[in-house]
């Protein structure tokens, strides 16, 4: 765990609630696809954990939804605007798996740290298949970016509005997808789907309320087949095994 300062660069909106930012600064604590950042904002007591969408040397890309107070401060923040932020937080997903053609299931702000983990895992000469789940063709976002890294896009709108209609796992199974591993993020209930619908074994980010985002809280402890795990620290992800829904 590092603390930095780093600055705006871009702060734009891609839907009309979820906006992607860019910082630049020492983002070298940030070493996998899957870690997150905790930001502290004026006026709110706790820091906001976000998800690492990209990193590269001196430049950190997060996306986020706004949700609340905390988030809807992040979307009026000008270009220069400097943030307090702690990087380099979680244990991030396992890249170096010997499968060939992983599947990727993210849905909603559950997206974004796949972006990273796509590009890593296209660059170690994976297969990548990436379905993505959203509740309405408007609020979809990044997918032609995920396209554009090398990777086969399946889109799943609850309302049919694009893609296949219905959930991540109806895509799954209308598609066809062949996998030997699969790696997700996203709303519980859909991990839960994914994991028993799924005969392969994977990882799972879990999206979990957090206090100090570093393991001395305690807060967003879950249970797991090997007691009792914290999510910011032993986590977020975890193997599919281990969990207990």
């Amino acid at each position: 765990m590092q603390r930095v300062v780093l600055t705006v660069t871009k702060n734009e909106a891609l839907t009309p609630l979820i906006y992607e930012m860019t910082l630049v600064g020492d983002v070298s604590g940030i070493t996998r696809a899957g870690q997150f950042v905790e930001i502290a904002l004026d006026g709110l007591y706790l820091r906001r954990p976000i998800s690492v969408c990209n990193y590269d040397e001196g430049v950190l890309t997060i996306v986020y939804k706004v949700v609340g107070k905390g988030t809807d401060l992040m979307s009026q923040m000008a270009e220069g605007t400097q943030l307090d932020v702690l990087t380099g937080l979680g244990n991030g997903f396992d890249t170096e798996h010997d499968c060939k053609k992983p599947l990727l299931v993210g849905g909603g702000v559950g997206v974004p740290p796949l972006y990273r983990l796509t590009r890593d895992l296209v660059a170690r000469g994976k297969e990548v298949t990436v379905v993505l789940g959203f509740n309405t063709e408007s609020e979809i976002f990044y997918s032609e970016k995920f396209e554009a890294l090398g990777a086969k896009v399946i889109l799943a709108t609850a309302d049919g509005s694009q893609g296949v209609k219905g959930f991540v796992t109806d895509a799954i199974h209308e598609s066809g997808v062949e996998a030997d591993y699969f790696y997700s993020c996203g709303p519980l209930p859909m991990l839960k789907a994914l994991c028993n619908s799924l005969d392969i074994a994977g990882e799972v980010s879990l999206e979990e309320r957090m206090g100090c985002g570093f393991g001395i809280c305690m807060g967003c402890s879950i249970h797991t087949t090997n007691g009792a795990k914290r999510v910011c620290k032993d986590g977020p992800v975890f193997k599919k095994e281990e969990v207990i829904w």
